[in-house]
């Protein structure tokens, strides 16, 4: 290893998430690792003339942030798109349509995002008549900001065939209306998909998520087109300061794109890619996913592991749930995997020496998903597979055990929770119901039942500042007096970005901490963040300068 320093970082207030020594003055990188971590003589000492030296100016130095669940894909492509977070009623939803309309005149796909599933009141639900009245003579389609609902209108539905009505298949649904026709609301991705697939971009932003099938027959002027909106999605995750992503939707496309911006130097983060594993699949093609792992593995990116989803979301109530919703008692809707199904595919993989990451949100799919990753483990033995369950929003007490008997991440989204920072408490705190409000979204609880708990922002599905996410984390207010006090310290909240991240990719080896001899992932703050008030965090922190491998990716 180099013994000169090619960027020298003084003047800060280093946090290193690592626990033997965990406060420093200056950190020293040469080429892709860090050189030094310590006080500002040891490190200066470490600098020739060409070296890079940057004044943190009295701020955070730390490692970049880990971004453990998002969507880079949708993600990047909602950058183009229409941002109707905080839009409520008819009125401020025209104006957003109809100038997003005029600014956007040959796009054959007008979408909106982060439209809220009370958009034009609590009482009456969005549908194709109300869009209608904004925009009749275009296609529109806008998401819900989990993304497992999307509302469009009949410009767009006629288009994409499905006024009609369609079968898309378990767990997905064309509502229909009285008057024989959708109405408008499309729940989960083979419902609204055809409706993607009339955008500019053919959809392909979608299929990692809906099939994890590859477009077919792409030309080199849609690659391109891809590849130039990935690029713009990671630069802007790099100007939140993230230097990891784990992705949540998948295709071999998606790894291809990204091997090319790695060739040519262009990725502003590290990236891993599923395989996204769906209820229509053979078995046997958990052996691509194993392929995939030996074809892209660098430090840079990787294709290591698979994506499930057993259920949908609770705004829709396609949630599995075990008692039924608090709105509607004894609806469980269903999930997406049998267990036997669930129970091979959990088998298999870990036995191919896979991790499996399983969206589950209702307390039935946590229990299913548990219950698989029991079978792997009586069917293999315990193999350190690091298996994950994300969102975990409504669990069972009896379940919360389970996760540290089985070594299982509850991969968690403060910036999720009704009622913080992002998203309204109602109408979701009613579909929970009451009686299971202590078991809701329950960070703190299952970080002491021995679980370890990682943090993300589920991007494009809630903004990807971490400031945003760590504020929710560690300001949140219950919903009623006498619930368990969920939040966590701002150091449990970084290090979960960061540290716990980083092992639960299996890469806490190398990165997730400053530590002499680990990858330059860095991120200078604008501000000593532990002397920000908490309710402060997401509006006044930012990054100043990200690192990533060494390379500056961004600088404010």
């Amino acid at each position: 290893m180099a013994t000169t320093a090619d960027i020298i970082i003084t003047n800060g207030r280093v946090l290193t998430m690592d626990s033997a020594s965990p406060r420093a003055e200056a950190v020293a990188l040469a080429r892709n690792r860090i050189l030094a971590v310590g006080s500002e003589a040891e490190v200066k000492a470490l600098a020739d003339p060409n070296t890079k030296l940057i004044d943190a100016k009295g701020a955070t130095v730390m490692p970049g942030f880990n971004e453990a669940h998002m969507h880079i894909f949708p993600g990047s492509v909602s950058l183009r798109q229409l941002n109707l977070h905080g839009i409520q009623g008819f009125e401020p939803l025209k104006t957003a349509i109809l100038d997003y309309a005029a600014k956007n005149p040959d796009e054959p796909l007008l979408m909106g995002f982060s439209a809220d599933y009370s958009i034009i009141s609590v009482t009456e639900p969005c549908t194709r008549h109300h869009l209608d009245a904004i925009l009749p003579d275009r296609p529109f389609m806008m998401f819900a900001p989990d993304h497992h609902t999307a509302w469009a209108n009949t410009a767009a539905l006629e288009k994409a065939g499905i006024l009609q009505g369609k079968d898309v298949g378990i767990g997905n649904e064309i509502v229909m209306g009285s008057d024989g026709l959708a109405n408008g609301e499309l729940r989960e991705g083979n419902a609204f998909g055809p409706v993607s697939a009339l955008a500019s971009t053919g959809g392909r932003e979608e299929l990692g998520m809906v099939t994890g099938m590859d477009p077919e027959n792409v030309t080199p002027e849609q690659f391109a087109l891809d590849r130039a909106i990935l690029k713009s999605g990671l630069d802007y995750c790099a100007s939140w300061g993230v230097t990891s992503i784990q992705n949540f939707d998948g295709n071999h496309y998606q790894l291809r794109l990204m091997h090319d911006l790695e060739l040519s130097g262009e990725l502003s983060c590290r990236i891993r890619i599923p395989y996204h594993m769906k209820n229509f699949m053979a078995l046997e093609d958990l052996d691509k996913a194993a392929a995939w792992k030996k074809e892209f593995a660098t430090d840079m990116l990787r294709g290591d592991f698979v994506k499930v989803f057993m259920d949908g979301v609770l705004d829709s109530q396609t949630a599995y749930m075990l008692d039924g919703y608090g709105d509607r008692p004894g609806y469980t809707y269903e999930p997406l995997f049998t267990p036997e199904a669930f129970d091979a595919i959990a088998t298999k993989a870990d036995a191919l020496g896979l991790q499996v990451a399983v969206h589950a949100i209702g307390s039935a799919a946590i229990r299913q998903t548990l219950d698989g990753y029991e079978a792997a483990v009586k069917a293999n033995g315990q193999r350190n597979n690091r298996h994950r369950i994300e969102h975990i929003e409504i669990i069972h007490p009896d379940d919360i055990p389970r996760f540290a008997e089985l070594g299982i991440i509850a991969s968690m989204q403060p910036v999720h929770y009704p009622g913080g920072t992002c998203f309204p408490a109602e109408p979701t705190t009613w579909k929970i119901g009451e009686d299971r409000w202590n078991e809701a979204y329950a960070w703190r609880t299952m970080k002491e039942a021995g679980a370890p708990v990682v943090f993300a922002s589920d991007w494009p599905v809630s903004p990807v500042s971490p400031f945003q996410c760590i504020q929710d984390a560690v300001t949140r207010k219950p919903w009623k007096d006498g619930l368990k006090d969920q939040r966590f310290s701002l150091t449990e909240a970084l290090e979960a970005y960061t540290a716990i991240g980083a092992w639960v990719e299996f890469m806490e080896d190398r990165k997730g901490m400053l530590k002499p001899g680990y990858l330059a992932d860095v991120v200078i703050l604008t501000k000593d963040i532990e002397a920000v008030e908490p309710e402060e965090i997401m509006d006044t922190v930012r990054p100043a300068v990200t690192i990533c491998d060494g390379h500056i990716t961004f600088q404010a």
